[in-house]
């Protein structure tokens, strides 16, 4: 029997298994990594957070490039230019194409446009124009506007002096004996309108100032029904040749209530051979809306009144309709003004020639560059005899300084800026802003931080007691005091921020080593003799870095809202833009203009969701537990 502790090996007793005949290590299926690198994969697998830093970069890119590129000017007011809305299609495409709805709006009848020609032109409401849908239904009013249409005169009473007679009286007319001149006259018997109710009345033509100066036309009577009266044969009766005379109502007063009379239209009537047409035309009317309004050059009334003249029934109605603001603001216009210094230019530069000696008609146009079509008219210096400006038709952007018509993605504000060119100036100031004091108090907050939680003891109570004292003063105390102290310009802004935001980031790098600084990685190494350096920043800093700079990074959204905030309370920056005062000042404008402050939150709201969502990957990609995990 075999020793059991003693074994005999042959060399037969042992075969090579081997692909081939070199002898060598299996192939690492890995390669060796660096922790950014990896980081960096983890970051990539993250898709909300590549997104989100996706975004933040056009957004910056953006603001850095936009104000660099964008012709057009956002330091003058350009007050012609104001509230254009947002235009990125043509008119008429029915979204963002620069125009703006209105609805329930006054119809103006007679130009066939919305009742707001004392803004615009009527040529330019035409133009402008891209729908319009009047109400078929009439509303009826008592009082007078001036794009109401019919009714009917209300002649009353008094109520206070209800014992006295009132009198409705035209202004003086000549009738003479070679006119065929008739009057006729409409009444309205509505019962009970307002307070009072029908009375009696009488009609004549008052000749003189005595008390039997007077042809009847009608007594005083309850009688509604039309009056047809021929005044030439009432004058041939009396014996009368030629006469000034004026139409009179009286309206007989009542102790009991209120007494009216319900005109509808008087109408003057003469022959051929009459000479006094226009009068008898002024003083007549059809439309007692009209009537109530006119007014002659001297500001007196055709008709005079000595009790209460009023109007019922005045017909007025509404339209919904699309205006495009481009054309309204830079459609062609038919009188624009040119001074000759203008006119000169275009000539040096070949657009045009021009001979004011000969005229309007010897204008001729070389170059669209040229601001106008055609030449109305000229004024030429009296003294001097030299051309003093021209008036011509063209288009009105022309005029402004532009070679095309503009077109502004998020419209113009109430200083006719462009929105988009202003609101990402803004955001440059504003991420500038967030980004210095980003970086000046993470570094402050991290140094803090770090030697507050790794000594610990006396010194850590110490720097928290000077934390705790700065932390207790609101920051909108502090901000506001560093304003008044120092202004309240861009460099004052970024230290009176500094001065507390940094706490945050100290806080939270401290509670990190905290955490940390008793882990058995951390004891190996100070056993081995590592310094508080490289414990500090080889073993626990990197350890910590993803919590603090996940924290820190929210500091620039939270410093662009901080600025916004102040500038509500009219702390806002002041000389450069910034995206704060923008909204500020647009808020006012939020019911009728919306676009002046949804465009800028939008972008606001996106600043801040993507700093979150991107501070979030960056936290999971620089934990270094993580690294190496898929």
């Amino acid at each position: 029997m075999a020793d059991k502790n003693n074994f005999d090996f042959l060399a037969n007793d042992f075969e090579l298994v081997q692909s081939d005949g070199a002898i060598k290590d299996k192939k690492l299926d890995t390669k060796p990594t660096t922790f950014f690198r990896d980081a960096l994969k983890r970051f990539r697998k993250n898709k909300s957070s590549v997104v989100a830093a996706v975004i933040l970069t056009i957004l910056i890119l953006m603001a850095i490039f936009v104000p660099i590129i964008s012709p057009y000017d956002i330091e003058s007011v350009r007050t012609e230019e104001k509230f254009l809305a947002p235009k990125l299609f043509d008119a008429g495409f029915g979204f963002w194409d620069g125009t703006r709805s209105y609805e329930h709006i006054l119809y103006d009848p007679v130009n066939e446009v919305p009742a707001v020609s004392e803004k615009y032109s009527i040529a330019a409401l035409k133009q402008s124009l891209v729908s319009i849908n009047v109400d078929p239904d009439i509303t009826y009013i008592d009082s007078y506007n001036q794009y109401g249409f019919g009714g009917v005169l209300v002649l009353a009473t008094d109520a206070k002096v209800n014992n006295k007679d009132v009198f409705l009286s035209s202004k003086t007319v000549e009738f003479t004996d070679k006119g065929a001149y008739t009057i006729d006259i409409e009444f309205d018997n509505e019962e009970n309108f307002g307070e009072g109710k029908l009375g009696e009345y009488r009609v004549y033509l008052k000749t003189g100032e005595g008390e039997d100066d007077k042809i009847m036309i009608r007594d005083f009577s309850n009688d509604y029904s039309p009056i047809s009266f021929d005044i030439s044969s009432a004058m041939k009766e009396n014996r009368l040749k030629n006469v000034s005379a004026s139409i009179v109502f009286d309206v007989k007063s009542s102790t009991s209530s209120i007494q009216y009379v319900l005109i509808k239209s008087i109408k003057l009537g003469c022959g051929e051979r009459a000479k006094n047409a226009d009068v008898l035309a002024e003083v007549s009317f059809d439309n007692p809306t009209e009537m109530v309004g006119i007014t002659d050059l001297q500001s007196n009334e055709y008709w005079s009144c000595s009790g209460r003249k009023g109007l019922h029934n005045s017909e007025v109605r509404y339209c919904d309709y699309v205006l495009d603001t481009y054309m309204l603001v830079y459609g062609n216009a038919d009188a624009i003004e040119y001074s000759a210094s203008e006119l000169n230019e275009w000539i040096k530069k070949g657009w045009c020639t021009y001979d004011y000696k000969v005229g309007p008609e010897s204008f001729v146009k070389l170059s669209n560059e040229c601001p106008i079509d055609v030449v109305r008219d000229q004024k030429v210096l009296t003294v001097t005899k030299k051309l003093s400006s021209i008036t011509g038709s063209g288009w009105n952007y022309h005029k402004l300084g532009y070679e095309s018509m503009p077109r502004y993605l998020m419209g113009t504000d109430a200083s006719g800026v462009d929105v988009f060119k202003r609101a990402f100036a803004g955001l440059r100031t504003s991420l500038v802003l967030g980004v210095i004091v980003f970086a000046v108090c993470f570094v402050i907050g991290l140094i803090w931080g770090s030697i507050s939680g790794y000594f610990g003891g006396n010194i850590d109570l110490f720097m928290e007691r000077i934390t705790d004292i700065l932390g207790g003063v609101p920051w909108i105390v502090v901000i506001t005091l560093c304003i008044l102290h120092l202004g309240n310009n861009f460099f004052t802004f970024c230290f009176a921020l500094c001065l507390t935001d940094w706490i945050s980031t100290a806080s939270t790098t401290r509670h990190q080593f905290y955490r940390f600084k008793g882990r058995e990685y951390v004891l190996a190494s100070r056993t081995l003799g590592a310094s508080d350096a490289r414990l500090i920043f080889k073993h626990i800093l990197p350890n910590s870095l993803g919590t603090v700079i996940t924290s820190s990074v929210l500091m620039i959204p939270s410093v662009i809202m901080a600025e916004a905030t102040l500038a509500y309370l009219n702390l806002g920056l002041k000389g450069v833009h910034s995206f704060g005062v923008l909204m500020s000042n647009n808020q006012q404008y939020m019911g009728v203009y919306s676009n002046l402050v949804i465009f800028p939150a939008t972008i606001m709201g996106l600043m801040v969701i993507m700093f979150n969502l991107f501070g979030n990957g960056l936290r999971d990609a620089m934990n270094p537990t993580l690294k190496g995990s898929e």
